[in-house]
């Protein structure tokens, strides 16, 4: 138990750290004699808490900017570094975030009934999303992929079909045109 309590101190401190320069954090801390680490939490859990009340069909909003601003702000650090494992995650999890909107789009009214939906789905979607977890490439493994192997062709096999194609074009022009001869 010591442990946790010790660990989580260090990442109360680390977040400190993090946010020492800015100003409305450094205002709070003046202000209200609390670390800015307080108000993280506190932010973090007063979000939570409106999609889990979901007061006004608040919770689908915020629980979709969790899903789009999160990975978009990843998305745009991954941009900037010159490895592409981050790139290949965060690609993966756009796979999986619009698989999930098509199924989501199409199952609304059996999805509304679910108790606290939006809760669960921010959850889903951070666990997707942050690298930390990489539960993107869990799903898209475990299916999507299976499923996509089925349905996509390799470039040799569209190479292959678009070659079988023009012939059965050719064949059907040249028959076509000895037809008009005739």
């Amino acid at each position: 138990m010591s442990d946790f309590v010790n660990q989580f101190q260090s990442t109360l401190q680390a977040l400190d750290k993090k946010f020492e320069g800015n100003s409305v954090l450094s205002q709070f801390e003046a202000q209200t004699k609390l670390p800015k680490s307080y108000a993280i939490l506190s932010s973090g859990a007063f979000y939570f808490l409106l999609i889990f009340i979901n007061i006004g069909g608040i919770g689908q909003l915020l629980s979709n900017v969790a899903g789009f601003v999160v990975p978009g702000y990843l998305s745009l650090l991954a941009l900037n570094t010159p490895g592409k494992d981050d790139d290949t995650q965060l690609l993966t999890y756009w796979v999986v975030f619009a698989f999930l909107n098509i199924i989501e789009f199409w199952s609304k009214a059996i999805l509304y009934w679910i108790p606290f939906y939006w809760f669960i789905k921010t959850i889903f979607l951070l666990y997707l999303a942050l690298p930390q977890f990489n539960g993107a490439s869990l799903v898209y493994t475990s299916f999507l992929k299976p499923f996509a192997d089925q349905y996509i062709l390799d470039n040799k096999s569209v190479e292959a079909a678009a070659k079988d194609f023009a012939k059965k074009v050719d064949d059907v022009a040249e028959g076509v045109s000895s037809a008009v001869k005739h």
